[in-house]
């Protein structure tokens, strides 16, 4: 046999060894091949916890309340109102009548008359007096001393000038009917009732809204049960933010109407903090509503749970070795990503397989 020869032999030797195995022995200049390692068991453990099913219904992002603005002045021109979307605060005009700024005041009371000496005591004088002292315009004098009683008194017609001075208007001590207007809180103007240069005539002159944002919503009658004022709620905002509120209304104060759906009442909500929500109006969002609850249940990931052969639930307990273990689902809180437990042998603590991250 030649040299070249033996040489293709030795080759031909050494890849049926390497592919085949001789012996038992496995050829390979690294040694044997190392025994496979089985994959981590990744486990999660038994806690108490409480739990919670949601439902989420459409709902509409704004202003939580709106209403028109009346005038209570004699006729006149609408010469200026206030830009729509513009927070008006106590003390500022919130329209002008023929080139006279009405002045905006808060209180429940509306106006029905003018203020001025002489005039018999009410709760709408209380209600001026009250705001007076909130804008820093309650005045004493020699012979009077300012309280907010009901009464108009020398006092008050002084209180009155100094406010009248810092607005600049005439400075006479009264306020006529049509002067100033209450409204609970800060108004927003949303349109004017009346065109600019239009003739305004006692009535409504501005659809107004509350500076409050907040959702409006129609909830189920079925979840008023579930859902009350006071409830807790979460809104998702475009953008996929969720924002927490609280149900401040359920259901309308006027009559019902006839043609409304009673299957659906309407819900407000106030935001917790406003500020964190987009700067938008009347666009739709999504109103998260709690319709169960259950507190210190066991609990385990929704991920545990797998199919038992009779039709049931198990899960897997790790404690130095594998186990299935019957268990009875109860709430589902997919928000927490959690399942109520029951069954023999589940305390906390315990650890379950679920599934690899």
């Amino acid at each position: 046999m030649s040299k070249r020869t033996a040489i293709r032999v030795l080759l031909a030797v050494a890849a049926v060894l390497t592919v085949a195995g001789v012996g038992g022995w496995r050829w390979s200049a690294s040694g044997p091949a190392p025994a496979a390692q089985p994959d981590p068991v990744h486990t999660a453990e038994v806690v108490r916890a409480d739990l919670a099913s949601r439902e989420s219904i459409p709902g509409t992002l704004g202003h939580i309340e709106e209403w028109e603005l009346v005038h209570p002045g004699p006729a006149g021109v609408l010469t200026a109102f206030a830009n729509p979307g513009t927070p008006i605060r106590r003390g500022q005009a919130v329209y002008e009548v023929d080139g006279k700024p009405v002045v905006l005041l808060y209180g429940t009371r509306p106006v029905w008359r003018g203020f001025a000496a002489g005039m018999p005591r009410g709760e709408d004088v209380r209600q001026l007096e009250r705001n007076l002292t909130a804008l820093g315009f309650a005045r004493h004098t020699a012979d009077a001393a300012f309280t907010a009683d009901a009464a108009f008194t020398a006092a008050t017609a002084v209180s009155i000038r100094a406010w009248q001075r810092h607005l600049r208007v005439a400075v006479t001590g009264r306020l006529p009917l049509g002067s100033v207007v209450f409204a609970p809180d800060a108004v927003r103007v949303v349109a004017a009732l009346v065109p600019l240069g239009g003739r305004v005539e006692p009535g409504p002159v501005l659809r107004v809204s509350s500076v409050t944002r907040g959702v409006t919503a129609a909830l189920p009658s079925t979840r008023i049960g579930p859902v009350h004022i006071g409830s807790e709620v979460e809104v998702t905002v475009p953008g996929g933010r969720r924002v927490a509120g609280v149900v401040t209304g359920i259901g309308g104060t006027g009559p019902a109407d006839p043609g409304a759906d009673i299957t659906r009442v309407p819900m407000t909500v106030e935001l917790r903090d406003p500020a964190a929500v987009p700067d938008l109006d009347q666009v739709p969002v999504q109103v998260a509503i709690t319709t169960t609850e259950r507190r210190g249940v066991l609990a385990v990931p929704v991920t545990a749970l797998i199919a038992a052969p009779d039709g049931g639930y198990e899960v897997v307990v790790v404690d130095g070795s594998r186990r299935r273990l019957a268990v009875r689902p109860g709430l589902v809180d997919e928000r927490a990503g959690l399942v109520e437990v029951t069954g023999d042998g589940l305390a906390v603590g315990v650890r379950v397989e679920v599934p690899a991250p």
